[in-house]
């Protein structure tokens, strides 16, 4: 019989109950040191137990028996081999080492002295090691060995020794592995260091909601800016220059409105090594539609100093190669967030937590060398889940789910971080964020996609739009996104359109369009500027860039004004919502990466970030072929078409734009508060949406009416519930930079609102103001 032990389709949920196929008989069969195999079809080494009826576990040393090899085997009623495979243990791991969860794991100091802890019910002897020797770690009841070390210990690095059998090699092996809670780290995360972290000591939080989000990514916001002196560029360093470039203009969109900062993840990462290297050198002189560029780049995109920093190892330590001295991380991240705090932004963090690098006996990530079949999501083969692109985390599991919520109350206690992101948050239950959401009051937010294994709380009831509603955790809003952008970023065809990018109104002639399809649009938008649990954005990291995205869905002789206007319609829809605003870095001063797709690892060259527009990323080459190359035929001819590249004049002209959103919103009570004021949406015409949020009688006594013209010409529509009021154009764009918005009209007898093409208005009366 053809038999592989190594599958584990069998799942030990409780001390006293396996699940698995029926069978006349079931067997289970158990191997301290492994040797267990099929041989003549009989399952052979170790010893074997008949399991009762309902596969029930009869009075066995079961903690004895979860440290060796496991496999149960059916037989027939002539007690003939049927079928055998290895036995999935997270489940009975919970059942009896749940008590775990509520010690402190990692190292902890107390009056200068440290103490080790960690949680490795499995295995059969753990040390410390040391560069001078080994120390024996103590097991305690709950599956945590501990170990108090001396003063001395300060700083140096350890690592653990665990013996733990392996069901991937089907034998006990001897792992000498980092620590999952480490706070410090050698270079290149080969040891853990044994950190004192302590609490946050710098400049507090800046008060206020957290309203309008700006996503940064913290290579990206310095390593080409000259204003930042050489050895600080791409390294949180940077951030302690006041009167750099990058500094500067995000002290004026703070000043604006901005309130925080959101950085792509700076948790200790595999991809990139710490030791911080050069890139694909000079590519100025080739032709701005040419291929020549990305072949360059992805010849040395995994050797660069460049990734987005998805793919962690060790969730709780800064990333070294943001680092000037990676020794000194701990320290340079308290002074960017002490630097963004001083200049009014708070920080939130990106945080990967459904997913590791790798997994497995021969992987980078030391939790699969601990917890052997623990930590990730296995299938019923016994195989890890990888619908996240990489091994997928169980945070359903009691452990996993704390080392999550520790690491999250770590970066808030010790770093002075005011929020956090999720990536792929429908991947974690939802019981678990809302008890992080229970423990922890700053700003949370992520991704609740609901695809996967966990689709349709197939699993458990997870972390998806739909069940995150009401919790006081935001997700993003893709329908809007899509509505407003036009398609999905997996079209076929980038040039679909949607309601900010001339469906019906501007049409490219190769986009189908109706009536119907354009309304249906609309109803997505006026959705998601209602809805309060909805984090509301046209750009972020992943896919093209807004401008670029433009670039391919706006007719080729669109003029540069129309298409800064454009922009700038777009972020109004999320800039005047109900819920979060969330930008990407450069949204506002039309960042391009050259119709890059995936910049994930496509270098400097094609994430630059330049607020200044001085270097624009428009024009750098086609981008990189693995992820672009079907829409090069579409990128080519506008790469080489020179009026779409923005000078800095234009840059300026859409910052000052975007800046005037950000002001509307943080002096207008009624935008991002959600309960205050009726909201309700009472015109509408193709390509134009009529808001009204009406609180005349409320705590605020204002009413606004916002009218979104992504038409290319004036529209008048009639508001009946604004007839015999005094509405106005908004003080701020009354007095603001844009003198097309100026004429905006309003005609109190009738309700009329007229304003001009490819424009967002907002006009605003109080109780007291009557015609």
């Amino acid at each position: 019989m053809d038999v592989d032990l190594t599958r584990a389709a069998a799942r030990w949920i409780s001390a006293d109950r396996i699940v698995w196929r029926p069978a006349d008989r079931v067997r289970l069969h158990t191997a301290p040191r492994g040797g267990l195999a099929v041989t003549g079809g009989r399952v052979t080494g170790g010893t074997a137990v008949d399991l009762l009826p309902g596969l029930r576990v009869p009075d066995l040393p079961v903690r004895e028996l979860l440290t060796g090899q496991l496999v149960v085997a059916a037989y027939d009623a002539d007690d003939e081999l049927v079928d055998a495979t290895g036995v999935q243990i997270a489940g009975v791991l919970d059942d009896l080492y749940a008590g775990a969860a509520t010690r402190t794991l990692g190292p902890v100091w107390r009056d200068g002295v440290p103490t080790l802890a960690l949680w490795a019910p499995t295995a059969t002897d753990v040390v410390l090691w040391m560069e001078d020797g080994t120390r024996p770690m103590r097991r305690d009841g709950d599956g945590v060995w501990t170990v108090t070390g001396e003063p001395g210990w300060k700083d140096r690095d350890y690592l653990f020794e665990v013996e733990v059998f392996v069901p991937e090699t089907g034998r006990v092996e001897r792992n000498r592995v980092t620590d999952p809670y480490s706070i410090g780290l050698a270079v290149n995360s080969t040891r853990s260091r044994l950190v004192d972290l302590g609490g946050w000591t710098g400049v507090p939080s800046p008060p206020g909601p957290d309203q309008a989000i700006y996503e940064l990514h913290v290579r990206d916001f310095s390593i080409g800016d000259a204003s930042v002196p050489a050895e600080h560029r791409g390294t949180y360093r940077a951030f302690t220059h006041p009167d750099s470039v990058g500094m500067t203009h995000l002290a004026r969109l703070a000043r604006a409105g901005l309130t925080t900062v959101h950085l792509l993840p700076v948790a200790d990462f595999s991809s990139v090594d710490d030791v911080r290297t050069t890139g694909p050198g000079d590519l100025t002189g080739f032709a701005p539609d040419s291929d020549a560029q990305q072949e360059r780049v992805t010849a040395v995109a995994d050797d660069d100093g460049f990734n987005w920093g998805y793919d962690p190892l060790h969730w709780t330590v800064p990333e070294g190669s943001y680092a000037v001295d990676p020794d000194a991380r701990t320290d340079e991240v308290r002074a960017m967030v002490d630097a963004l705090h001083r200049v009014g932004l708070r920080v939130v963090l990106d945080v990967v937590y459904n997913h590791t690098a790798s997994a497995g006996q021969a992987g980078t990530n030391s939790l699969d060398r601990i917890v052997p079949g623990y930590y990730h999501r296995l299938d019923d083969a016994g195989a890890v889940y990888t619908s996240t692109c990489c091994p997928n985390t169980a945070t359903e599991h009691t452990m996993a789910g704390k080392l999550l919520i520790d690491s999250v109350l770590t970066w808030a206690r010790g770093y002075g971080v005011d929020g956090f992101r999720f990536d792929l948050m429908g991947h974690h239950p939802r019981a678990l964020m809302v008890e992080l959401r229970e423990r922890y009051d700053g700003l949370l937010y992520g991704e609740g996609w609901d695809f996967g294994e966990v689709a349709g709380n197939a699993l458990f009831v997870n972390a998806s739009q739909a069940n995150m509603v009401g919790t006081g955790i935001s997700t993003f809003d893709d329908s809007l996104r899509d509505a407003a952008r036009g398609g999905s970023p997996f079209d076929d065809d980038p040039r679909v359109q949607g309601f900010a990018s001339g469906l019906g109104t501007d049409p490219n002639g190769v986009s189908p369009w109706s009536r119907d399809q354009l309304y249906a649009l609309q109803d997505r938008i006026q959705g998601g500027l209602t809805n309060p649990d909805a984090v509301t954005y046209v750009d972020a990291h992943d896919n093209l860039t807004l401008y670029d995205a433009l670039t391919y869905k706006l007719p080729p002789t669109t003029s540069m004004a129309d298409r800064i206007r454009m922009n700038t319609v777009a972020l109004a829809l999320t800039a005047f919502g109900r819920g979060l605003t969330f930008w990407h870095a450069g949204v506002e001063s039309l960042r391009s990466k050259s119709f890059d797709a995936d910049s994930y690892n496509s270098g400097d060259w094609f994430n630059v970030y330049d607020p200044t527009g001085r270097t624009h990323g428009f024009g750098r080459g086609l981008p990189p072929a693995a992820k672009n190359a079907e829409w090069w035929k579409y990128a080519r001819p506008l790469l080489a078409d020179a009026s779409l590249r923005p000078t800095a004049a234009d840059v300026e002209a859409a910052t000052a734009s975007a800046e005037t959103l950000l002001r509307l919103r943080a002096s207008t009570p009624l935008f991002g508060r959600p309960g205050t004021g009726t909201v309700s949406f009472p015109a509408s015409a193709p390509g134009v949406i009529v808001m009204m949020i009406d609180d005349r009688a409320g705590s605020t006594g204002t009413a606004l009416v916002v009218v979104f013209n992504a038409t290319p010409f004036p529209t008048t529509q009639f508001v009946p519930a604004a007839a015999g009021a005094e509405f106005a154009l908004h003080p701020v764009q009354a007095a603001g930079p844009d003198p097309v918005v100026r004429t905006a009209s309003f005609v109190a007898g009738s309700g009329a609102f007229t304003v001009p093409a490819r424009t967002a208005a907002v006009f605003v009366a109080d109780a007291g103001r009557r015609s």
